[in-house]
């Protein structure tokens, strides 16, 4: 039986987790929910009548031929390749820069870390534009760098038009504009390793490889694993690189323009969101599996 005391230390730790709880209701699950009964529906922007059709919208997405099945395998395929193209870079890069950012004198790290972490404040659309004209064909300065160093002279590399020099170009502009995030997530899992170790290992003599793969790396594992699932799940996400940036074709044409392209140019609200449950499960998918594959025990 529950004490006065008992009671309200429920009910205060209940109210701490409440305004999670409300806004994950509100901006979360209600809408997977809502998403999820409008793909079972014939649900056209035009029609006012939205009629039941069950797991038809689901059936057209793996029927050969039809407009839904071509957008969403043309468009899982751009997405994949960018998550594999972007994903590591993301994880060693960022765990790089924060090693290097440790290894500068105190006075210094906060003013790299702000340096480091400003383009992740810049708006998508602004980080698209400078890295647009940064691999301009003709007038870019990309180009014009590899121009002055000889490397090219006289055709100059199609960065947003073919392949693979856009792929490229997508992954260098998320490496600049998301990089800061990640290194600060690593900058804080340094933090917690204990000087005592690495003290121990230069006494028996370990260099710094040795320090990195046997005391560093086990020691922030779960930040690692993190990092990894999260830079995953944003790569998925991928939308505003190619759509402002390239102009490669199919080639990137990632699923959430596929989905945009079918809700709002087709109207058809209910394969869009047909696609977009399927998207996400895909996601979890991933995410599981990389955690049972990177969470095993030695």
């Amino acid at each position: 039986m529950l004490t006065t005391s008992s009671w309200k230390s429920k009910l205060t730790s209940s109210l701490f987790i409440l305004p999670y709880f409300v806004a994950f209701m509100a901006f979360t699950l209600i809408p997977i929910i809502y998403g999820f009964l409008i793909s079972l529906k014939q649900y056209n922007l035009l029609d006012p009548v939205h009629p039941f059709v069950g797991l038809n919208n689901y059936k057209s997405i793996f029927t050969e031929g039809t407009q839904e099945n071509d957008l969403f395998f043309i468009g899982m395929k751009a997405t994949l390749k960018f998550v594999v193209f972007s994903v590591p870079f993301l994880v060693i890069v960022g765990l790089g820069f924060a090693l290097l950012l440790n290894a500068l004198p105190a006075k210094l790290r906060s003013f790299f870390r702000s340096i480091y972490f400003i383009p992740y404040a810049v708006s998508a659309t602004v980080m698209a534009v400078i890295w647009k004209r940064m691999f301009d064909v003709t007038g870019g300065f990309i180009n014009l760098l590899l121009a002055k160093m000889g490397i090219h002279e006289f055709d100059p590399i199609p960065w947003l038009l073919d392949k693979p020099f856009v792929w490229i170009a997508l992954v260098v502009a998320t490496l600049w504009w998301t990089i800061g995030f990640n290194m600060i997530i690593f900058v804080n899992a340094l933090n917690g390793v204990p000087e005592d170790l690495y003290e121990a290992a230069r006494i028996d003599g370990a260099n710094g490889w040795d320090r990195l793969k046997n005391i560093t790396l086990p020691s922030i594992r779960p930040v690692v694993i993190f990092v990894l699932i999260t830079s995953t799940i944003a790569s998925y996400n991928v939308f505003a690189q190619p759509n402002l940036m390239s102009n490669a074709g199919d080639e990137t044409k990632v699923l959430l323009m596929g989905i945009l392209q079918t809700a709002y140019t087709a109207r058809e609200i209910g394969s869009a969101s047909a696609m977009a449950i399927l998207m996400g499960l895909t996601i979890m998918i991933v995410s599981v599996i990389q955690f049972k594959v990177t969470n095993r025990k030695e």
